[in-house]
C-alpha cells in the first residue's frame, strides 16, 4: 500500500527513557512506523492524518528532563513492504538463534524466530534484547513459569517457550505490542504463550520461576518489588533497558529485597543484568 507520508526526526538526549515514551505517545497519535537512530527516533505518519497542532499534547516534548528536538519532512508514495524488506536484514546471537522476517531463507541454527516488528520495538537488534536473548540462551527454562514483561515484538517470550518454558505470560502496556506479539507467537508456532495488554497491575497474585523485563530504568525501579513478589524461591530476575552507569541503582534495589547478583552482559554501553531469588 503507498501513501504521502510526513517523516519526523526526533533528536533525543538522553535516549532513555524518553524514546519509549515519545513512541508511545506518537502510536497514540496516528504515528505508524519508527525507526530507531543512535541519537532519537525517525516517525511516520500519513500526510492526511497530520494537524499543525498534533505534537502540542505530546507531554514528553514539553518535559524539562529531556532535549528533545525534531524536522519534519514529506515522503511521497511510500511502499511500507518494499521499505521493510530493504531495511529489515536478520540478526544472529551466538551463533545459536536467528530473528528474522519471513521473507529472510531459513538459517540453520538450533532456534529460528520469524517476526514481522512493524512499529514495535524489540528485534534483536537493540543491545538490549540482544542481550536478553543471550541469557535465555544461557540458561535453563525447561518446565519453567515465565513472565516477559514489556514484551514489544514478544521475541523473548517465543525464545523462552522454544526452549522448553512450561508457560509465558507476553505483557505490554502498548496495544500495538499487544497486537504485534499475537501474531508473532502465531507465526512460530508458540501455543503455550499467554498475551495480555496493561502493565504491572495484572501480576497481583501470580508466581513465576523467570522473569524478563527490558524496559527502562524509571519503570523498573518502580515495578522490581512487584517482580520480587512474583518471583518463587530460587527463581530468576533479568533485567535491561539502561545504561552501564546506572548498574549501582538497579543493584541496589534489587540487593535490598534479598535478591542476588549473578551475572550481566554489557553492549554499546547498555547492560542487561541476572538477579536469583
Amino acid at each position: 500500500m503507498s501513501s504521502n507520508y510526513l517523516e519526523f526526526k526526533f533528536k533525543i538526549e538522553p535516549l532513555q527513557p524518553a524514546s519509549e515514551i515519545l513512541v508511545a505517545e506518537l502510536g497514540y497519535l496516528g504515528f505508524e512506523s519508527f525507526v530507531e537512530e543512535e541519537d532519537g527516533i525517525t516517525a511516520y505518519i500519513p500526510a492526511e492524518e497530520y494537524e499543525d497542532d498534533l505534537l502540542a499534547g505530546v507531554h514528553i516534548l514539553q518535559s524539562e528532563d529531556f532535549e528533545i528536538t525534531y524536522s519534519k519532512g514529506e515522503i511521497e508514495q511510500v511502499n511500507w513492504n518494499e521499505e521493510w524488506e530493504k531495511n529489515f536484514n536478520p540478526i544472529l546471537v551466538d551463533d545459536i538463534c536467528s530473528v528474522r522476517a519471513p521473507f529472510h531463507p531459513e538459517p540453520d541454527v538450533e532456534y529460528d524466530i520469524v517476526i514481522e516488528p512493524k512499529m514495535s520495538f524489540g528485534t534483536g537488534h537493540h543491545a538490549t534484547t540482544h542481550m536478553m536473548i543471550q541469557h535465555i540462551l544461557k540458561n535453563d527454562w525447561n518446565d519453567k513459569a515465565v513472565l516477559d514483561m514489556g514484551c514489544g515484538t514478544g521475541v523473548l517470550a517465543i525464545l523462552a517457550s522454544l526452549k522448553g518454558a512450561k508457560f509465558v505470560d507476553a505483557i505490554d502496556i502498548d496495544n500495538w505490542c499487544y497486537q504485534n506479539t499475537l501474531e508473532n507467537i502465531g507465526r512460530n508456532d508458540c501455543d503455550n504463550i499467554n498475551v495480555e495488554e496493561g502493565g504491572a497491575e495484572l501480576l497481583q497474585d501470580r508466581k513465576y520461576d523467570m522473569i524478563l523485563a527490558n524496559i527502562n530504568r524509571n519503570i523498573l525501579l518502580r515495578d522490581i518489588p512487584i517482580y520480587v513478589d512474583c518471583l518463587n524461591k530460587e527463581g530468576d530476575l533479568f533485567l535491561s533497558g539502561f545504561y552501564e552507569e546506572d548498574i549501582p541503582v538497579i543493584k541496589e534495589a534489587c540487593l535490598k529485597l534479598g535478591l542476588t547478583y549473578k551475572e550481566h552482559f554489557e553492549k554499546s554501553n547498555w547492560v542487561a543484568i541476572r538477579f536469583s531469588k
